[in-house]
């Protein structure tokens, strides 16, 4: 068993809360709090859990409750223990693992509601605005060959300046332009990562960016979330004990929860990865998508003057996905090794959408800013109402930015695996809470992007209360064919 981290009894005893108030013996209601922490990733998978003798010491109970505990675990599958050695956590053989992907259903035929992925119609006028401009514009670049692997110059200096309106003094030859932030994620794991390097990531954390991570042969070490976001002791041991060459976060209406990170934690995280000399990957593609007045934070990078942090960026949330407009923030030297290693994945990012995205942030962007908080401020007050009435027992904490909600279902109802499937019969599309975490865990939870109109995100509720009750035997089952809304 490979040990990816530890947690000591007293930081266990903080995670189990009020595990006591249930009528079952001790024994198994410690073991059910314990398998809800694994479930929940809470506690991440091979975490070492504290000796028998502490823990019962710490939780006020006898070693014959606390040995009962662990050895029930043991016998469901969700702890391993070795002798001289400890107990570390576990999920059972033969648990589906997740499988990331966006939805195959159209979301304008068929009266489908994809709320699989969390991007919104494009913010216009400003967009055909843009492209206007850009074709305008094209003219001083077809007598080139076109191939500018580290983008054009003119977007490299306009993202640069807009790192340093945010607080961080950025020079062009710091920026790389790519097609999107997936592929600037990809390029800087195939730069720096390698098969079986390990990675630590957020728990839960963006899916599409643990796919990547599984691409490359890399091995994500997980880091629980909890209630206040991120947990300084919990990267610490992590960082500490596990060695990860690379972390991934997102400190920004973090991806799915919507946290932020405070501007300590923050400063807290940049000097823990340089002690332990771990590469910060921070993802800022959701920072400008507040909804509420918050307090401004300053990027990630701020707090790091030694390269430890790179920044990735993207215009796709910002302004619209389909331009695939990303960038990288890093040292001028890593960005020339990473252009140089480019050719062998896409070559450079199309002309016009760099000239169209040069225009947006030069231009248009407090207007889009403006549209895109009251646009994403209505839905996602049509969303958490609809939830609030439809499906009271489940839960989740307002998010003040970002795009999503992270829900966690009610304990009697279905695990969010066979919410999301059932719920295809009810024609809507949802991620479920193992698509976010590592080990397939975070089965209690699902995502819920409030990235469409406020009356489909109210039918699209109605339906997945439909699709709960259904799957608990509490409704009759569900249609198999829709209206258009």
């Amino acid at each position: 068993m490979v040990v990816r981290s530890s947690i000591g009894a007293t930081q266990l005893d903080r995670a189990l809360g009020s595990w006591q108030r249930s009528r079952e013996p001790a024994y198994r209601a410690l073991a059910g709090s314990l398998r809800t922490l694994v479930l929940d990733g809470r506690v991440s998978v091979e975490t070492r859990l504290p000796a028998e003798r502490e823990l019962c010491t710490v939780l006020g109970l006898s070693r014959t409750t606390v040995a009962a505990a662990y050895e029930l675990l043991r016998d469901e599958g969700f702890l391993v223990s070795r002798r001289g050695s400890g107990s570390w956590t576990a999920l059972p053989e033969g648990r589906p693992m997740p499988v990331a992907g966006l939805s195959p259903y159209p979301t304008d035929r068929g009266g489908v509601i994809d709320l699989g992925i969390a991007a919104r119609p494009a913010a216009e006028p400003w967009i055909t605005r843009a492209m206007t401009a850009a074709v305008a514009e094209l003219p001083a670049y077809t007598r080139t060959h076109g191939t500018f692997p580290a983008g054009l110059q003119v977007l490299r200096e306009a993202v640069a300046e807009r790192f340093a309106q945010r607080g961080l003094p950025t020079t062009p030859d710091q920026i790389m332009i790519t097609s999107g932030a997936s592929a600037a994620l990809t390029l800087l794991l195939r730069a720096l990562g390698g098969p079986a390097e390990r990675i630590a990531v957020e728990s839960p954390s963006y899916a599409n960016a643990l796919q990547a991570i599984r691409f490359v042969g890399g091995r994500a070490v997980p880091v629980p979330l909890d209630q206040e976001g991120w947990s300084m002791d919990a990267w610490s041991r992590t960082l500490r004990e596990a060695a990860p060459a690379l972390a991934y976060v997102i400190p920004d209406f973090q991806n799915p929860t919507g946290l932020l990170m405070s501007d300590q934690q923050r400063r807290e995280l940049a000097a823990l990865a340089r002690t332990t000399g771990t590469r910060l990957i921070v993802d800022e593609t959701i920072a400008e998508m507040a909804i509420d007045d918050v307090p401004p934070v300053l990027p990630l990078a701020a707090f790091d003057r030694s390269g430890t942090a790179i920044t990735v960026g993207s215009a796709g949330k910002t302004f619209w996905g389909g331009l695939r407009i990303g960038w990288i923030r890093a040292a001028p030297d890593l960005i020339r090794r990473i252009c140089a290693d480019r050719a062998s994945l896409d070559v450079c990012s199309p002309v016009v959408e760099q000239l169209a995205v040069r225009h947006l942030l030069a231009e248009c962007l407090p207007e889009v800013l403006a549209f895109q908080r009251d646009r994403n401020r209505e839905q996602r007050e049509a969303l958490t109402t609809a939830l609030r009435t439809e499906l009271p027992d489940w839960t989740f904490r307002m998010p003040q930015g970002g795009l999503s909600l992270w829900v966690r279902t009610g304990d009697g109802g279905m695990g969010g695996s066979a919410l999301a499937e059932a719920a295809q019969r009810f024609g809507v599309w949802i991620g479920s809470g193992p698509r976010f975490g590592v080990d397939g865990v975070l089965e209690r939870f699902v995502r819920l992007p409030y990235a469409q109109p406020p009356e489909v995100l109210r039918e699209a509720v109605r339906r997945l209360a439909a699709a709960s009750a259904a799957g608990t035997g509490a409704g009759t089952a569900g249609p198999v064919e829709f209206s258009l809304l």
